[in-house]
């Protein structure tokens, strides 16, 4: 029902309030409603943000976002976990509807005893709403010169418009037909949930022994557990793990995905099960549980969390197979169905049917899901969760995050938008996304700013440069510029970003022609890589991602999603754009960059000031912008027209991440 002052479409809103919208803890969004009544009499609107508790804070101004559009909107900083609400009231504003009347009245001697003695009244009322340690006394000070017919009217109504006056009525209005949009929802989780920096690695490969003529020797969890600080010193938050269950043993692939394997190869993690047991149990070759809590003790103590992958499958050997044959789908010829994805067939892989024990699948789900949160494990990255019922995530992740609210969830889900979407909005904290096919200008524009927009109520997106499975053709013809321009855009594109072993030493040969897998994938044998030497002979782009991931913990901006903003310009192969974040951490990022990995590319950068949280005063001037390229140390003055070139071979990327400041002799002052 509509109320006295109609408050329409506020959003965030998500699913038409029937799921909550997200944010993490001290994260800045706005919260916007259409406001408007009958007439030309001025209303006034305000967010209420109530915590988990129900406590409401002081209550956040609105103001119109473009004069005349009735759309208001105003910026809300949650701090701390949990479930909040917030609500839009709107209000009828006497004091400014009289104020805009009487300047005018006044003026032109229209009126004038009435319209001042009127005001007089309205001063009154709204200074019993004033406390007196706050300025009430001012207000009344405006009522009682508006009554004093000794004053000139022009003094009279003076000393009521007085600033100081409007200071004070600005924070405690005279509402009237105070109307209230319905409560809604926001999930308010850790921000590991929005940022973080992701490497995958093999802990298998991590120390292994492969020497022609012997049998390869798996690395272990011990031996991992040796590579972490070097992941540590890159600045990596998230070592995500595939599945370290038993591998089965029944139609296992042998290298680049053949059908038959040989005595000694390895098979796929994702082949999950034997007879050493399921999802519950530890790979022998990795090593025993203790190893296991060692991993998972060292990556915390280097600040590092591990990520599980969870795949919902089974290899023919897994004790499920047996113990719930209804769990899987039968062929008519009476055999198990394998995964496929035609013309892909996975025969050493069976897919879970749910619809014969649903209740049975959840709670073992959550019993395995338990079991591995109990090892310290906090966040899991959800293999192929679009080929499962929306229904059986949505019960199996509230439940998890209802006893344990920090636990994260990543969805890979290369699939159909609506199922994408659908994921994040039943619960998934964060979602794999098209990033990796997105490799042109106006295609990286349109998708960022997708994801940006509407979609950040509640998908955060995780922008992965590559994974096992995913070699893009940018990466195999473009060589290590590519390598550099996609660690760049991931980096500053994206709040949470990732890689998987081997990116940083530009590990390009594909499996075929047009093929986007691998040659010699790690997923279906061992890849000890010798990172020391690439180290000395400097062809390691560890540096590169070391200093992006620092410039994303010194720079709040690109911590966030929100606050996007690309600017123009006039050469197809260079884009711009910039990250802002408002409020208390006031921070802007610039960053420019050439996209074709093989030629030099001239351009001027048009940019777009106000995007950038300048005022027109601090863009006076030819180049009143200062800007420092940290990943060079380098730093120019700027105007709005800007001349730039990027050379394939710049070091240590053909790009510039560029803080701002405004040039002091212009009258700005310094961004922190």
């Amino acid at each position: 029902m509509i109320g006295r002052i109609p408050v329409l479409d506020v959003q965030p809103l998500v699913d038409c309030g029937r799921r909550p919208a997200k944010a993490v803890v001290g994260e800045t969004f706005q919260v916007s409603a259409t406001v408007f009544r009958e007439g030309h009499e001025a209303v006034g609107a305000n967010v209420v943000l109530r915590d988990p508790n129900g406590r409401s804070g002081p209550w956040t101004p609105m103001r119109e976002l473009s004069p005349g559009s009735d759309r208001w909107g105003a910026d809300v900083t949650p701090d701390c976990e949990g479930r909040w609400t917030y609500t839009v009231e709107a209000w009828g504003d006497p004091v400014t509807t009289w104020r805009q009347h009487a300047e005018i009245k006044v003026a032109a001697d229209v009126d004038t005893e009435l319209t001042l003695v009127e005001g007089a009244a309205l001063y009154e009322r709204a200074a019993a709403g004033v406390p007196k340690s706050d300025g009430r006394p001012a207000v009344q000070a405006a009522a009682g010169a508006l009554r004093d017919t000794s004053l000139p009217a022009a003094a009279r109504l003076g000393a009521a418009l007085a600033p100081e006056v409007s200071e004070v009525l600005a924070r405690y209005p005279l509402r009237e037909l105070l109307s209230s949009s319905l409560a809604l929802t926001l999930q308010v989780e850790r921000e590991r949930a929005l940022f973080g920096s992701w490497y995958e690695m093999f802990p298998r490969s991590e120390g292994a022994v492969v020497r022609r003529g012997t049998a390869p020797a798996s690395g272990t969890l011990r031996t991992a557990a040796e590579r972490l600080p070097a992941l540590a010193a890159m600045g990596f938050d998230v070592v995500y793990l595939p599945p370290v269950h038993p591998i089965g043993e029944s139609f296992r692939k042998g290298p680049n995905n053949a059908l038959s394997a040989g005595r000694h190869d390895v098979g796929s993690p994702w082949a999950i099960g034997s007879a050493l047991g399921g999802h519950d149990a530890l790979h022998p070759d990795l090593g025993s549980f203790d190893d296991f809590d060692h991993f998972v003790g060292r990556a915390r103590e280097l600040g590092m969390e591990v990520a599980l992958d969870f795949a919902l499958q089974c290899s023919p050997d897994h004790p499920w197979v047996k113990e719930h044959p209804e769990w899987f789908r039968t062929r008519a010829d009476g055999t198990i169905a394998y995964a496929e994805n035609p013309p892909k067939k996975y025969q050493d892989i069976y897919p879970v049917a749910f619809d014969e024990d649903f209740r049975g699948i959840v709670r073992e789900t959550l019993r395995v899901l338990r079991l591995w949160m109990e090892r310290g494990v906090r966040i899991f990255r959800v293999d192929n969760p679009h080929t499962k019922p929306v229904v059986f995530w949505e019960k199996v992740l509230g439940d998890i995050n209802r006893s344990d609210p920090d636990v994260l969830f990543l969805a890979e889900a290369f699939t159909r938008p609506a199922m994408v979407h659908t994921l994040a909005k039943i619960g998934f904290q964060q979602s794999y996304t098209y990033f990796t096919w997105r490799t042109g200008k106006q295609e990286l524009t349109d998708y960022v700013q997708e994801l940006s927009g509407e979609a950040a109520a509640y998908m955060r997106p995780n922008f992965f440069v590559n994974t096992p499975d995913i070699l893009h053709r940018y990466l195999q013809e473009g060589g290590r510029p590519a390598f550099a321009v996609r660690a760049v855009l991931a980096a500053t594109l994206s709040p949470s970003w990732g890689v998987y072993a081997g990116y940083e030493l530009c590990e390009a040969t594909p499996a075929g022609e047009g093929s986007e897998e691998y040659l010699d994938s790690e997923k279906f044998q061992l890849r000890p890589r010798d990172w020391a030497a690439a180290e000395r002979a400097g062809t390691s782009l560890a540096p590169l991602i070391g200093t992006l991931n620092a410039l994303r913990r010194r720079h709040p901006a690109l911590r966030r999603l929100r606050g996007t903003h690309f600017h123009a310009t006039d050469n197809e192969h260079v884009i711009a754009y910039s990250k802002r974040s408002a409020g208390a951490e006031d921070d802007t990022v610039l960053v420019v960059i050439n996209l074709d990995p093989h030629h030099t590319h001239e351009a001027t950068v048009s940019l777009d000031t106000s995007a950038l949280g300048l005022t027109p005063a601090q863009v006076r001037g030819v180049a009143p912008i200062e800007v420092s390229d940290e990943l060079t140390a380098e730093s120019y003055h700027w105007g709005t027209e800007n001349y730039v070139r990027l050379e394939p071979g710049r070091e240590p990327a053909p790009a510039h991440v560029f803080s701002l400041r405004p040039s002091p002799s212009n009258g700005g002052s310094p961004n922190p």
